[in-house]
């Protein structure tokens, strides 16, 4: 039995050193399954999704595309599993790796996230916490490299809004490729310190920048692309209100996409506030790849799991 190191994805500091491998893959993938090649290349395997939140892209593509690979995916809700009375994180983990293969875990807290895969033989990818949203960011990224023939080097994405999850992934992600980000943020809603460190030391290894201000016109400036997301993600409605009036002047509309390049391309998350983060206008406007962007989960997650597990079945990494 070969023994391989466990390959754990809780947020992008995992992919350091991979990314750009795990993005050409993925746009294999994604070709292959175009001309109905669904090899299945992890045949068998068994994946646990506990989802303490609810999800309509993540759940969906990742039950797809553990499909595609040839396994099967098993949905654990936290209120149908032992965790909903109180069985530790630790034992759970320590069961769940004993029947499946790995865990996909979308959860409130990063430290619950780390706390599952600290116990956990089997892999742990995560599926959005509240500090990280790696997957997204991959599917991303793939998205760009798509519309810019693999080329990151010399173009600038601007980010617009909440300093959140999905922001502190995608700041690491551009760091990592070479791509310049500059970051819209209210300063209180900046960035933790340590994950604005480690960005500006993958930028500095890459050649890219890191830069934030508190003016979107600023950061659209020169901007190839253009991203936002909600002002209010879940766990943050108790501040909604706050939130509303701190980000007036924030949104992504005709007036601040006509500051950015020519053809600035437009992205979100999903999914939208229409109206309040993001107009009609510009979302479903030419510009727009967020159906990419949604489409692109798919195929970046079979890449992931592919990453994730061992080639063959029963070998520990």
């Amino acid at each position: 039995m070969s023994v391989h190191a466990k390959h754990d994805l809780l947020g992008l500091a995992d992919l350091a050193g991979h990314l750009d491998a795990l993005l050409a893959r993925a746009a294999q993938m994604k070709e292959a399954r175009r001309r109905a090649d669904l090899s299945a290349v992890r045949p068998g395997r068994n994946i646990g999704m506990i989802f303490e939140k609810p999800s309509t892209r993540t759940r969906t593509s990742f039950e797809v595309a553990v499909n595609d690979l040839g396994g099967h995916a098993l949905y654990l809700s936290p209120k149908d599993l032992q965790l909903g009375r109180g069985e530790s994180i630790a034992d759970t983990a320590r069961v769940l790796s004993r029947y499946v293969d790995a865990i996909v875990y979308r959860a409130f807290r990063a430290e619950d996230m780390a706390e599952l895969a600290r116990w956990a033989s089997i892999p742990v990818i995560n599926a959005l916490d509240n500090r990280e949203h790696p997957c997204q960011i991959v599917a991303d990224l793939l998205t760009l490299r798509e519309r810019w023939s693999g080329s990151y080097s010399g173009h600038r994405l601007a980010w617009i809004g909440d300093g959140n999850n999905v922001c502190n992934s995608l700041m690491l992600g551009c760091a990592q490729v070479g791509l310049d980000f500059a970051g819209a943020i209210p300063e209180a809603y900046r960035p933790p310190a340590d994950v604005l460190e480690n960005a500006h030391r993958y930028a500095k290894a890459s050649g890219s920048k890191v830069e934030l201000t508190t003016s979107p016109r600023a950061a659209v400036t020169g901007a190839d692309a253009i991203y936002t997301d909600v002002w209010v993600s879940m766990g943050d409605e108790a501040d909604e209100a706050q939130r509303m009036a701190d980000f007036q002047g924030f949104q992504v509309n005709a007036k601040l996409l006509a500051a950015a390049r020519p053809g600035a391309l437009v992205m979100h998350d999903l999914p939208a506030h229409r109206g309040v983060e993001i107009t009609d206008e510009v979302i479903d406007g030419p510009n727009s790849v967020v159906w990419d962007e949604a489409e692109n989960r798919l195929h970046a997650q079979k890449a992931i799991l592919e990453w994730a597990l061992p080639a063959e079945r029963g070998s520990k990494r």
